[in-house]
Order: C-alpha cells, then sequence, then structure tokens
C-alpha cells in the first residue's frame, strides 16, 4: 500500500513540461495499474481512490502544459544600469516573440534575492535566471576569476574580444556539472576606486578598507595593495561607506551613480584597473527541461539582447561619469601613465598567485586579446 500512495503523491505533484508530460502520465498509469492489480492487501476503496486520481491528473496534464513557463530573472541592480536595461529588454522581447509561452518577471536591486542568497536560490530552482558579478563564481569554477585579474584589460574592447573567443567561450559552460550553465556575458564597463582621500599611488591605498565582492582574487589585490579587504553585499555598500564601516570601494561609473557612491566618497580615481562583467545564467536542468524550440528562441533573444547591452554600456558610464561630474559631489582623479603602471606593477604579484588555479594558457588567451584587430 505505502509503494502505492508513493507513486500517486509523485504523480500528484510531479511539475511536467510540455514535450514530456504525456509519456510520463502514460508510465505512471501503466505502473500503478500493475501494482493496484498485484497488491491484494489494498481495499476496492481504495483502488476507486487512487483510480479517480489518475484519471483527474490525466485529464489535468494539459491544462498544466498550456499554461506559460515563468522564468524569475533576479538580480541586485537598478533598471537604469546596464545588467538593469538588458533584463527589461529580454522580457520584452519574450513577451513580443513567446506571448503566451514564457513569461519573464524582472525583480531588480534585490527585491526577491540579495548578493548572499541569489546562487542558492538558482540551484534551488527558485529562480530561473541571474546575472551576478563574474567574481561570484570561484566556488564552482576556479577559471572564471581571470575576470578579476587587476589591471589584465587594456580597455572594454579587449574584454569583448576574450569573451567572444573560444577561450572565453568555453568558460559560458564550465559549470554545467554544478547545476549552472551560462548563456552570455554582459559587460558594466572597468573599474574605478573611491575613496575619501586622494588615491594617486599604490601607496595612498595603505591601510583603508574597501568593499569588495566575494571573491579571492580581489581580496589578494587590495592586500597587495596593503589595504584591507571587507566582503560585503553590494545592497550594504552605500551604508557602509557613508558610515566608515568601510573607506573605499570598487564600482564601474554606472554603479557609483545609481547607487549614489559619489555622494560618500570625495574622490573617484580613473584606474580601470578591472572588469565588472555578469555572466546570466540559468539553473540547468530548469534550462534543459524547456522545449527545444522555446529553448532556441529564448536563446536568440538573449544573444541579440547581449549585443545590445554591450553596445551601449560604455556609453552609459561615460554619460553617468559626466553626471557624477555635474554634481560636484565628487572629484574625479584622472592618473598620469607612469602612475597607472605604479599601480599595475603593485597588483601584479596577485596574477603569478593565481595562475595555478587559472591555467597560464587562459592569461595568455586573455593577454592576446589587448592586441587590436588590424
Amino acid at each position: 500500500m505505502l509503494k502505492n500512495r508513493d507513486l500517486v503523491h509523485k504523480f500528484i505533484t510531479k511539475r511536467f513540461t510540455s514535450d514530456r508530460v504525456f509519456r510520463y502520465v502514460v508510465a505512471t498509469t501503466d505502473r500503478l495499474k500493475h501494482n493496484i492489480e498485484d497488491t491484494t492487501m489494498l481495499k476496492s476503496t481504495l483502488k476507486k481512490a487512487v483510480s479517480a486520481m489518475i484519471i483527474s491528473a490525466a485529464f489535468s496534464f494539459s491544462a498544466w502544459a498550456n499554461e506559460p513557463i515563468v522564468i524569475k530573472f533576479s538580480h541586485v541592480v537598478a533598471n537604469e544600469t546596464p545588467k538593469g536595461q538588458g533584463a527589461l529588454m529580454f522580457q520584452k522581447l519574450v513577451e513580443e516573440r513567446l506571448a503566451g509561452k514564457v513569461k519573464v518577471e524582472v525583480y531588480p536591486n534585490s527585491s526577491l534575492y540579495g548578493d548572499g542568497k541569489e546562487m542558492e536560490a538558482l540551484l534551488l530552482n527558485n529562480v530561473q535566471m541571474l546575472a551576478p558579478s563574474l567574481a561570484k563564481f570561484d566556488k564552482y569554477t576556479k577559471k572564471i576569476q581571470i575576470f578579476d585579474l587587476p589591471f589584465l584589460f587594456d580597455d572594454i574592447e579587449a574584454v569583448q574580444r576574450f569573451e567572444q573567443s573560444e577561450a572565453g567561450k568555453s568558460l559560458l559552460k564550465s559549470m554545467e556539472e554544478k547545476g549552472i550553465t551560462g548563456l552570455g556575458y554582459w559587460n558594466n564597463d572597468l573599474k574605478q576606486l573611491s575613496a575619501n582621500k586622494e588615491l594617486r599611488e599604490p601607496r595612498d591605498a595603505r591601510g583603508l578598507k574597501f568593499r569588495v565582492q566575494n571573491s579571492e582574487v580581489l581580496d589578494a589585490q587590495f592586500k597587495a595593495l596593503k589595504a584591507v579587504p571587507r566582503k560585503m553585499a553590494f545592497g550594504e555598500m552605500y551604508q557602509g561607506l557613508q558610515t566608515g564601516v568601510v573607506n573605499g570601494a570598487e564600482n564601474p561609473y554606472s554603479n557609483i551613480y545609481s547607487q549614489k557612491i559619489h555622494e560618500v566618497q570625495k574622490f573617484i580615481t580613473e584606474s580601470n584597473h578591472g572588469l565588472l562583467s555578469y555572466m546570466v545564467i540559468v539553473n540547468t536542468n530548469f534550462w534543459n527541461s524547456i522545449p527545444e524550440d522555446i529553448r532556441a528562441e529564448l536563446s536568440k533573444i538573449l544573444d541579440e539582447v547581449s549585443v545590445e547591452v554591450n553596445k551601449k554600456s560604455h556609453d552609459l558610464n561615460l554619460a553617468d561619469k559626466q553626471k557624477i561630474i555635474d554634481s560636484k559631489a565628487s572629484t574625479i582623479i584622472t592618473l598620469t601613465p607612469e602612475q597607472r603602471e605604479k599601480w599595475r606593477d603593485a597588483v601584479r604579484p596577485v596574477w603569478k598567485q593565481f595562475e595555478g588555479e587559472i591555467g597560464a594558457d587562459l592569461i595568455q588567451a586573455a593577454e592576446a586579446s589587448n592586441k587590436k584587430m588590424r
């Protein structure tokens, strides 16, 4: 009896996808029928109840199959940022081209899950799509730490060349065994340092407490400067800077402006020392359960959105830089080539520190992207 009851429970509670539901109904019904007929201890009333549930579930499978697939897209930044704009663009195009088949729900500004919970939520399928910073993935694959290496890329164009290379594309699939599938890269821009004192040379950062993401590379970067890294969620950064829990941070201009960091930091050093980029990811099991034709269209839409996000992100950051200048709330410091080289030399040992985990060949491929295409 227990075996039959478990089978019924499994049948009633299973979430179906339209391309597999009918086969599951038929197979499970046959198993239940066989068990009911062969179990002499099962009373007649229970047989009737089980049969009724089978019939009810079988008739309701088509209704389940016709419900739109819901994709909850959660992120931690404002709608006005490159990531925020990309999520809304994806939602709009899906609504236009897959109406009635797929519904995308966007949750910005940590309104559904914050920095510390979003990856766990994805793996539990409580949310289906995220676009976390690349710094978030070192616990799933060490190779993606390459994007956090300081002063690795000369400019955002070099970043895009690497992402579009075979080496860059391979990283999208590097976490599938852990249940995470990468669909594309959304770049924000290069990061700038901010503090309440002028940061012109590496020695100026000594002893300051900097907010960092949960990344071992970024932790090592500030330790190389003899500064103190403090891991802190993105949503807590403004308050942390305002109250002095941390003294400085690193962000692209779009995040500095949208989170009002310039209002609590007197100086911004245009260091362009590192990358803030995101990987659009999905729960692998969820993604593979989507019918192939719908999955193909979703991939096509995401590719189109990625092109637009990466095309517009640098311009958006430049516009936000100008807004910061116009606000006169913070002073932007431009480094001389000699000063920038001092910063680069100070953190270059971090490359060697993580070369074994990332792979020397991958670092070389990234460095090669700095050579402009001719």
